[in-house]
């Protein structure tokens, strides 16, 4: 009866860390760029969300390769 529990733990814990990675990666890449990107989206700028969106699945795909091996 313990197992389970343990794994339920260290899975939340893991994801807990991989979304830390994903949040210090997107504050990385906001100190980084020169645009800023959550103004052109509020201003309605397509391209600018495409831009981020496809920045956030980046560093996910990054952290998920990490943090599965």
């Amino acid at each position: 009866m313990v197992k389970p529990l343990l794994q339920l733990l260290l899975t939340v814990g893991w994801t807990v860390v991989g979304v830390i990675l994903i949040y210090a990666g997107l504050l990385l890449f906001d100190k980084l760029s020169p645009i800023d990107y959550r103004s052109e989206i509020r201003k309605g700028n397509v391209a600018a969300g495409v831009v981020l969106g496809a920045v956030i699945l980046a560093i996910a795909a990054v952290v998920v390769g990490i943090l599965t091996t």
